[in-house]
């Protein structure tokens, strides 16, 4: 029983972590923000039809 109890405190404690990393990452990096321009060809907006 102290195994299953040590192997369980040891997983609670490493998805605390994980889960502190996760909220740390979303409070304080921002994504940078960029303007995207993509050129479609007119063949695939109007497709000829057969």
């Amino acid at each position: 029983m102290p195994t299953l109890f040590r192997f369980v405190v040891t997983m609670m404690t490493l998805a605390g972590i994980a889960y502190g990393t996760m909220v740390a990452l979303a409070m304080f990096v921002e994504p940078k923000k960029a303007e995207i321009t993509v050129r479609i060809p007119p063949e695939k907006l109007n497709p000829k039809k057969n």
